[in-house]
């Protein structure tokens, strides 16, 4: 079974993909419907990237193996698409992440060597030095659950378009032999406090020992870390650039930093006295004045050569891997913990926003870290809370094996 050719290029060339690469006139009309949709989603990349993903592979999966167009199909294909998305032949499964478009002659041309799905190891098992196969291909609950979500979303898009006459994803009642119902709340990936120590002072002495490298990198953890910002937050895009006078007092005398998150939503995130004495150390390292004026449109991560904003995500999540790195040796030596050292191995920048609520919830008012973390609802905000779980552990500690055992295990 050969690999299907990709079908819509990256967001700033979304508008360039041309239907000529869809051979099947009949297709066409699908083509245009799901680009006109995923256009309409240009204002978020992540966004537009995740329902690229699935009605991108809805459509590949209809047009060669159910050979039907997206009028023609119903709950039951729709069910067969999500069973071939659990296990897809071998020759639809890459083993690393490709882009969908390459240049080639000053033109946008499909990439070959792309897949429509792709098999990961865990960090930690690439850093001991596994390498991934397409046998560890995996859809997770949460990409089944996603699926579901995105493609219900595209067919009543198709239905106010009148494309389609019905939403054959809203037809299947039964989704739970797809899906896992969960009893508990999902566990929040996390730092451990003794982690986020070892973190925070290793980009401590870093600043320290080469500041014009690590200034920066001390920085970018107290925003994700105090502010619980995203990594799409700190780094500037069409739609927003992180600017110095986002942080800006109001006539209380309170500080703020004013960011754009997901769905394109601003918010006002309260900013803390050891946040405000962060920022004051970054301002001075780049010959600021210690507090930003609403004037200052300096950005808040400039780059390092060159003039303007940061806009690379991987240069951050590697000065923050840094800083993993380090701690990781510390707890390895010879009076550290093994245990913390292996589950940092997993760690990613994302950790240091569910670690910066974790804490924070604990002694602000839910409603209060809710609004700051940019959070839809209180429920969201409630998977931090962490109380019932140590109770239970607790209560759980001293439990026997045997009625008449007087010696704890």
């Amino acid at each position: 079974m050969n690999c299907p050719t990709p079908l819509f290029d990256a967001l700033e060339h979304i508008k360039e993909t041309k239907n000529y690469i869809v051979k099947n006139i009949s297709n066409r009309v699908d083509f245009k419907m799901a680009r006109k949709f995923l256009q309409s989603y240009i204002g978020s990349k992540g966004t537009f990237n995740a329902y690229r993903r699935e009605v991108e592979r809805l459509l590949q999966w209809s047009w060669l193996i159910a050979n039907k167009t997206l009028k023609k199909l119903k709950r039951e294909d729709v069910e067969a698409f999500i069973r071939f998305c659990q296990k897809p032949p071998k020759s639809w499964i890459g083993t690393k992440k490709l882009p969908r478009f390459i240049e080639k002659q000053g033109m946008r041309i499909p990439n070959p060597a792309w897949k429509p799905f792709v098999a990961t190891i865990s960090k930690a098992e690439h850093r001991k030095g596994y390498t991934v196969s397409k046998n560890d291909h995996e859809l997770s609950q949460t990409a089944i659950k996603d699926t579901f979500a995105i493609l219900s979303t595209f067919y009543n898009y198709l239905l106010q378009e009148e494309y389609v006459s019905v939403n054959p994803v809203a037809l299947i009642r039964q989704k739970s032999k797809f899906l896992r119902k969960q009893q508990s709340k999902p566990k929040i990936r996390r730092l451990t406090n003794l982690q986020w120590r070892q973190v925070i002072n290793a980009a401590k002495d870093m600043a320290e020992h080469e500041p014009k490298l690590h200034e920066r990198t001390l920085f970018i953890l107290s925003v994700l870390y105090s502010m619980y910002l995203r990594i799409s937050e700190l780094t500037a895009s069409d739609r927003w650039i992180p600017k110095m006078n986002d942080f800006y007092r109001d006539q209380d005398g309170d500080w703020w930093f004013t960011t754009v998150g997901k769905g394109n939503k601003q918010r006002q995130i309260a900013v803390s006295d050891a946040m405000l004495k962060a920022l004051k150390r970054w301002r001075k390292y780049l010959k600021l004045s210690s507090l930003p004026s609403p004037s200052d449109s300096f950005p808040l991560l400039p780059k390092a050569k060159g003039k303007g904003a940061l806009k690379n995500t991987n240069s951050i999540r590697l000065f923050v891997q840094q800083c993993f790195d380090k701690a990781i040796i510390v707890q390895l030596g010879k009076n550290g913990n093994k245990e913390e050292a292996e589950s940092l191995l997993e760690a990613t920048v994302h950790w240091l926003r569910h670690t910066g609520i974790s804490e924070d919830v604990k002694c602000r008012p839910r409603e209060h870290v809710r609004d700051d973390a940019g959070h839809s609802s209180s429920a969201i905000t409630d998977r931090y809370i962490d109380v019932e779980l140590k109770a239970r552990a607790k209560s759980a500690k001293n439990k026997v094996i045997l009625p008449d055992e007087n010696e704890k295990l």
